[in-house]
């Protein structure tokens, strides 16, 4: 006597799939080198991420699937970028809440919310199934990037994002962001940066895993609450550097 599988069986879930992570250190090396003479080149940042990666993006989704929170979002699928592509609403929120500090801050540093997308298209060779919960927690936490901005007070300017990306690697565990903070502190030998990497990193560990956060509830609530809900300290007063006064200290160097 046969048995027979129902197509359900037979079929896997698509939402459970997950690309093949490569490893390419050479393709990587060229990508550090390129965005060490540009840091504003986003999708160089991508393709290092890609690159170095590893296993380190399915040890989040695994995570991320266990969390209360989590599961509620994969479950739901809110779109975050369409939040926050909607000015009109985030504008309408109280004075004071994180959702009027991140207006703020996408306009002093002259961005928009889905300034991201193409930089990761087009610094990604990977071609995903975008119904699965890797790309869903993968484009959520690229999405939020200038959330996680605001929350803990680093500036968009190349030693902000630095740091951004130091408290990344103490949330995220990821060696392609941990090989880009490597590169900028032996780029940047001051001793003021170093500290300020090393606290970054330090407050990523302390603060709640941000992933999983249901920014969508936190966006009306008041900037110093939701610091206080995800365990986040205030930021240490820096002096920013913007990519005019890099472009200047390369030129100064090479005279």
């Amino acid at each position: 006597m046969t048995t027979t599988r129902t197509a359900a069986a037979e079929t896997p879930n698509r939402r459970d799939s997950v690309p093949t992570l490569r490893l390419q250190p050479a393709r990587a090396l060229r990508a550090l080198r390129r965005l060490s003479e540009n840091p504003d080149d986003t999708a160089e940042v991508f393709t290092i991420v890609e690159s170095l990666s590893g296993q380190a993006p399915l040890r989040v989704l695994a995570r991320f699937r266990k969390d209360p929170v989590g599961k509620l979002l994969l479950a739901e699928r809110p779109a975050i970028l369409s939040t926050l592509i909607d000015r009109d609403a985030l504008g309408r929120m109280p004075r004071g809440s994180l959702a009027q500090a991140y207006l703020a801050f996408i306009d002093r540093e002259g961005i928009t919310a889905d300034g991201l997308v193409q930089a990761s298209l087009d610094g990604r060779t990977d071609m995903l199934d975008p119904n699965t919960d890797y790309v869903f927690v993968t484009e959520r936490i690229r999405d939020t990037h200038d959330l996680w901005h605001t929350v803990t007070g680093y500036q968009g300017d190349i030693v902000g994002e630095a740091a951004l990306l130091a408290f990344n690697v103490a949330q995220l565990h990821n060696p392609g962001i941990a090989a880009i903070v490597l590169t900028a502190l032996l780029q940047f030998r001051e001793l003021e940066f170093s500290r300020l990497i090393g606290r970054a990193f330090l407050d990523g560990m302390r603060a709640a895993w941000l992933p999983p956060v249901h920014w969508e509830v936190l966006l009306p609530l008041p900037l110093e609450q939701v610091r206080s809900v995800l365990r986040i300290a205030p930021t240490p007063a820096y002096a920013p550097l913007r990519m005019s006064a890099f472009r200047d200290m390369g030129a100064l160097a090479a005279e």
